[in-house]
């Protein structure tokens, strides 16, 4: 699995993770397995958060990646409401002992909400300090809260900004991306199958799949993690199941005309703010 540099952190992470959202709907064994599959199989980069499943999908996690802590990215998120200072620092103490784990490689603002993130950012560089997080990032920020973020801690201390973006998700590429390069910030995308209407699917888009033998899951995922337009891209597409996994994990780069056909099947729509499921 091909790794780039993740933001201003100077870790390599693999550009395909694994993301846990909504797993605790899952078979628990079957998810477990398909965590584990995904490191096996080099997509070492693990997303999860205190929000998912209230605490149980960290708690699931915590179990998947026992015994493998040393070869795991991990990453989870505190939300917003619990992101006042005090509450910051709480919320990283639990969110490690679910997870089994003595710090996070990086821990995120799931979006941004009432608290000031001055506090949050504070508690943040605190947790980095005492070791408990290696990083820290946010997550739904669009191009002016991330201006923010910015203005309080400084250049090269926001290590990514995970967002939506999928083949009919789009727009992120107006301002989103151009201001995380510029800021040398990484993108994580998650959903990056789709979320409120599943996967993106057209007969030229599964004819391109099979004339280039990939499947769509590895289409998608090379338009979008593309190096010739946006080197900081990473994805985090969440499954709970091994054959689901193996799909998508095999490390696909598409040639040049092959992406161009993909930009015009699912084009590029006008910037109407940052896009959420």
């Amino acid at each position: 699995m091909r790794k780039r540099r993740f933001g201003p952190t100077g870790s390599d992470v693999p550009v395909i993770g694994i993301g846990t959202w909504n797993m605790e709907r899952d078979d628990k064994p079957s998810a477990i397995a398909a965590i584990r599959r995904a490191l096996e199989l080099g997509l070492t980069h693990v997303d999860t958060a205190e929000m998912y499943g209230n605490g149980q999908v960290e708690s699931l996690v915590g179990e998947a990646i026992a015994g493998l802590r040393d070869s795991v990215y991990l990453v989870s998120k505190v939300l917003p409401n619990h992101a006042s200072y005090a509450g910051t620092l709480k919320a990283c103490e639990a969110s490690l002992k679910r997870l089994g784990t003595d710090h996070l490689d990086c821990f995120l603002l799931h979006w941004a909400g009432n608290h000031p993130l001055a506090d949050t950012i504070r508690a943040f560089e605190e947790l980095k300090a005492a070791g408990k997080i290696r990083a820290w990032g946010v997550s739904n920020f669009d191009d002016a809260e991330l201006d923010a973020a910015l203005a309080i801690a400084g250049p090269g201390k926001i290590a990514c900004n995970q967002v939506l973006y999928h083949l009919h998700a789009r727009t992120i590429e107006h301002r989103v991306v151009p201001w995380c390069k510029k800021h040398d910030v990484a993108v994580v995308a998650y959903s990056p199958f789709g979320s409120r209407n599943g996967f993106p699917r057209n007969a030229a888009f599964d004819k391109l799949c099979a004339e280039h033998g990939v499947t769509p899951h590895q289409a998608a995922l090379a338009f979008l993690t593309r190096a010739d337009l946006q080197a900081c891209v990473f994805a985090i597409p969440k499954s709970s199941r091994v054959a689901h996994v193996e799909d998508f994990a095999p490390d696909v780069q598409l040639p040049a005309d092959a992406l161009a056909a993909i930009d015009r099947m699912f084009p590029l729509a006008p910037w109407r703010g940052l896009e959420s499921i």
